[in-house]
């Protein structure tokens, strides 16, 4: 499909977020997907991303997820200036704004005539975090969330007991979950303790673990794996075709 884009100022209890909207130059309505970029911001590869999944039929929105502690349009360079602003964002927001924001971007959904009210999460990095986190609104049908970060060390502020993993048993929604094994951003034991945790509460899910480094789809820089960058996408184009139809 041939896309279109446009820009978006999106109010929040916490302050307008500018948000990228990608979707299918045909008139229609179409499923809905939140994609949460890295701690850097929408950089060039969340863009490419982005794009990819709006042709193949989806309204795909990439929020700026730090809007609060950066000026509007601000994008974080992938060196140790932007890693280092970028992590200390993500030590400063609270989960529960990152809530506020979730459910501000449905309600813009719902007031769309090019959505149809079906809305998915999807997400890299703390992206696959906040993707995961999105899962705890019942409006969220499906999240595919990749190599997220800090879900097993309960390390992003919030209030007390309200972190994503203890939150879990309430998500409702489809989950697929892909971590590679060569990622020191979460270890083996913090695999494993995810896992158990969604499988001691039943939750609806995929897992996969990949012999794949951490930003893997990330097509600039030394980890880029092609490969599986396709796979991936074709998992989540077929998931989000599965829960949002």
């Amino acid at each position: 499909m041939i896309i279109q884009s446009q820009q978006k100022i999106i109010s929040t209890p916490s302050g307008d977020m500018q948000t990228s909207i990608y979707r299918p130059l045909d008139e229609g309505s179409y499923p809905s997907i939140i994609f949460y970029s890295e701690i850097f911001q929408e950089t060039a590869p969340i863009t490419r991303s982005a794009k990819l999944l709006a042709g193949h039929g989806f309204v795909v929105f990439v929020p700026e997820v730090f809007h609060e502690l950066n000026p509007m349009g601000t994008v974080l360079a992938y060196d140790d200036i932007g890693k280092d602003k970028g992590n200390a964002d993500k030590l400063t927001k609270q989960l529960e704004q990152h809530d506020n924001d979730t459910q501000s971007l449905i309600n813009f959904v719902d007031a769309q005539t090019y959505c149809n009210g079906k809305v998915g999460s999807m997400g890299v990095c703390i992206g696959g975090h906040l993707a995961f986190r999105a899962a705890l609104n019942p409006r969220i049908d499906g999240a595919f969330c990749l190599y997220p970060t800090d879900i097993h060390s309960n390390t992003l502020p919030c209030a007390h007991g309200n972190d994503s993993l203890s939150q879990c048993p309430t998500i409702k929604a489809e989950l697929c979950m892909i971590f590679g094994k060569q990622d020191p951003h979460v270890s083996r034991e913090g695999r494993e303790l995810i896992h158990s945790t969604m499988q001691d509460n039943d939750l609806n899910y995929t897992w996969h673990e990949l012999n794949a480094q951490h930003a893997f789809m990330r097509d600039e820089g030394d980890r880029y794996d092609p490969a599986l960058a396709l796979y991936c996408y074709q998992m989540a184009i077929q998931m989000f075709n599965r829960c949002l139809s």
